[in-house]
């Protein structure tokens, strides 16, 4: 009968004790509650992550004669977006080029322009409208490749835990911000490099459009010219030989 009495009295104390670390958790979680409503938008800014730049974007289309073609592009704040363009296809090789800031404002509008590189700093948080009008063109389409790079700058928070990471200055032969100085020239380099490549290859291809064209050109009218010569060979034989014909009937 004791020991009866002694596992009735441990059961009891293991569900008081469940009960007990219930409504703990319980007042921890409408603890936890309140306090992210007292710190509203504030508390859920300092969860989020900080925002990053959106990838580079590339593309080509081909633009309608009397067409107006728009794009729309998302861009952090405080950061950095280059724009640039080029008309690689259709005659003229020249379009209208404007850009729109999130708030609505024309930052730039440029007429029958066959390439440019416009850079915004700082960019405004939103969707930028980048707009290509060929409605002065009646008959003739162009391609056109366009080319939106972005940046943002480092954030001091992660540059200081990286060099946190690492072992103090006085032992080490090089200083941190000397590795970090090259490796960021080092990067920009490389950045600038892929993007010359990237103009290169779209200069490459209006130069290659602009050759088949004047080739096709050449091609007809050397076939033009090549008809004429020989109908005017044709008629010079004829008219020759009719001047050495002898018309008169001859009597015997």
């Amino acid at each position: 009968m004791d020991a009866m009495e002694r596992a009735g009295f441990v059961f009891k104390g293991a569900a008081a004790g469940a009960q007990i670390r219930m409504m703990a958790a319980a007042w921890h979680g409408l603890w936890l509650l309140l306090l992210a409503g007292a710190l509203g938008p504030w508390g859920a800014a300092a969860a989020l992550p900080p925002a990053q730049p959106p990838p580079d974007v590339e593309f080509t289309f081909l633009l309608p004669a009397g067409r107006r073609e728009c794009f729309y592009q998302s861009a952090p704040g405080n950061g950095t977006m280059e724009a640039e363009y080029q008309v690689i296809g259709g005659a003229g090789l020249d379009v209208d080029f404007s850009l729109e800031s999130p708030s609505g404002v024309l930052l730039i509008n440029e007429y029958r322009k066959s390439d440019g590189v416009h850079t915004i700093e700082p960019t405004e948080a939103g969707d930028y409208k980048l707009c290509f009008d060929n409605s002065f063109s009646t008959i003739s389409e162009k391609l056109v490749f366009f080319e939106l790079l972005f940046d943002s700058p480092q954030d001091e928070e992660d540059a200081e835990s990286w060099a946190e990471a690492v072992e103090p200055e006085d032992m080490l032969d090089v200083k941190i911000e000397d590795i970090k100085e090259s490796i960021e020239t080092m990067k920009s380099r490389l950045e600038r490099s892929i993007q010359m490549q990237t103009l290169l290859r779209a200069f490459e291809a209006r130069d290659r459009n602009l050759q088949e064209s004047n080739l096709g050109r050449v091609n007809f009218w050397s076939a033009v010219n090549l008809g004429v010569l020989v109908v005017v060979a044709f008629l010079q034989v004829y008219m020759l030989k009719s001047l050495f014909e002898d018309k008169r009937k001859v009597r015997t």
